[in-house]
């Protein structure tokens, strides 16, 4: 006699063990890309990204204004990253030949978490194995410091054992619309085509 109602208890439970589910992975994210839990989604998302002011790989002043009303995307890492800053760049490389002439409506920017050896020319001469609409960007730790903080971004020196050193840092490609504004993390496991369509989406 009392299957149904039981039926109907367990089907509430899963959904509520499913509702609650989700929201702890939509917190999740929020944590994992503005580094806090507990601003509402409007706030953290205006959060990410601000004003930059640093200098390109050819030894030139760049601001955001420079950028802006274009779509961007901005990627932190540093020219001596093993695996994760090559394969992303690639990627991007690839999605900058997929726009065809649309990548001159579009910007994508490299900042180095690595100031002391990435200077303008290491910059340029590391840049030079990717699409040429990628601009790398870097500055006195300072301001550096100061993209970190605009972006959220994480970035930790780690020692290695023969004396030099690594960096640990965020591995998201930032998704800034025409006004500089953050829009999402932008997936770049896609085929290249796929990423240009989305990226169209937004000029």
């Amino acid at each position: 006699m009392n299957a149904k109602p039981n039926a109907q208890a367990s089907r509430l439970m899963l959904l509520l063990a499913a509702f609650l589910g989700s929201l702890l992975l939509l917190m999740s994210v929020i944590f994992f890309v503005t580094g806090s839990s507990f601003s509402p989604i409007g706030q953290a998302v205006a959060a990410i990204g601000g004003p930059l002011d640093l200098e390109d790989q050819n030894g030139k002043p760049f601001t955001d204004t420079q950028i802006k009303g274009h779509p961007f995307l901005v990627f932190f890492g540093f020219t001596h990253c093993p695996d994760i800053c090559p394969t992303t760049l690639f990627d991007m490389s690839q999605m900058m030949k997929a726009l065809g002439p649309d990548a001159d409506r579009v910007g994508a920017l490299f900042i180095t978490v690595d100031p002391d050896r990435d200077t303008p020319k290491v910059l340029k001469d590391y840049l030079s194995n990717f699409d040429p609409h990628l601009r790398g960007l870097t500055g006195n730790q300072a301001q550096i410091d100061t993209a970190i903080k605009e972006y959220r971004v994480y970035a930790k020196k780690v020692p290695l054992e023969n004396g030099g050193y690594t960096m640990d840092h965020t591995a998201i490609v930032y998704l800034m619309d025409k006004d500089g504004r953050f829009v999402a993390p932008f997936n770049m496991t896609r085929t290249p085509q796929a990423e240009a369509a989305d990226l169209r989406r937004y000029m």
